[in-house]
């Protein structure tokens, strides 16, 4: 089942026509793309999207984010499942490597923190680098793809998506999450990105998407962290976002000064 109203050599040809666009784009290579998916099929992914609010596989609330997803796909109704297996399928795995450049493209099957994404008023997701590796594989991540679920969704509801420069002097490009809209980035140490400001939509709407990470057995040697280093997200700090910096600054002091023992057992009193 296709979810493009194109054919593969259709696709192919949309790629790239789009290619040089989505490399030289600013601040590091992105793109998106107004109307991608047939309509009426996308509605019914929406219309059984999970409501994480009851339900969520992960919940985060800190300083850097508030935020609410799925884990696998045990929570994706049937029509969001083929949606997400067509997006990790063959023609489309080529139509991301003809448009973005990476070659050799892998689909994480497992959605392992990709998936169902949803964030309530006042959730926030602070600028940041994603995790460079897979933990378990350590395949490299070089590609994300955000598809946007947002019905009649006006500016002031806010929830833009903004990339920023490596500098942390502003934002290059800000996306507002409107229903059909698939935004795309590389993924590296220092592809930096967020919604950093608390969502301000009405009480009775959220911030809704899926999310889809894609990546290759290595990468350029220009783009490998400190000697090929693994990593866990990397945020960095607006200068309005000096209490989470000092907030997160003191909770990495306590994690190196405190025994391993000591964080497993109250890991455990969390959970």
């Amino acid at each position: 089942m296709s979810f493009i109203n194109k054919s593969v050599d259709e696709l192919k040809a949309f790629a790239q026509e789009h290619k040089d666009a989505y490399i030289n784009a600013d601040p590091f290579p992105n793109g998106y793309f107004d109307n991608f998916f047939e309509a009426e099929k996308l509605k019914e992914v929406l219309a059984e999207f999970p409501d994480l609010t009851k339900n969520a596989d992960l919940k985060f609330n800190d300083p850097n984010q508030i935020k609410l997803a799925s884990k696998g796909e045990y929570k994706f109704g049937e029509k969001t499942k083929e949606f997400m297996h067509y997006l990790n399928s063959q023609p489309f795995l080529e139509f991301l490597s003809i448009l973005t450049g990476i070659e050799d493209l892998i689909p994480d099957p497992y959605f392992d923190g990709g998936g169902c994404h949803q964030i309530q008023p006042g959730g926030m997701l602070k600028i940041h680098a994603d995790f460079n590796k897979r933990p378990k594989t350590k395949l490299d991540r070089r590609l994300n793809v955000l598809v946007y679920l947002n019905e009649d969704w006006h500016e002031e509801y806010g929830g833009h998506f903004e990339l920023w420069d490596k500098e942390m002097k502003g934002y290059r490009k800000k996306i507002l999450p409107l229903f059909n809209r698939m935004a795309l980035f590389s993924t590296t140490s220092n592809s930096y990105h967020g919604h950093p400001n608390p969502l301000t939509c009405p009480p009775d709407r959220t911030r809704k998407s899926l999310a889809l990470y894609y990546y290759t057995n290595g990468r350029p040697e220009e783009e490998k962290f400190e000697g090929d280093q693994e990593h866990n997200t990397l945020f960095r700090y607006r200068a309005e976002d000096k209490k989470s910096r000092l907030i997160t600054s003191m909770k990495e002091a306590v994690r190196l000064v405190t025994p391993p023992i000591i964080l497993k057992g109250i890991s455990k009193l969390k959970n």
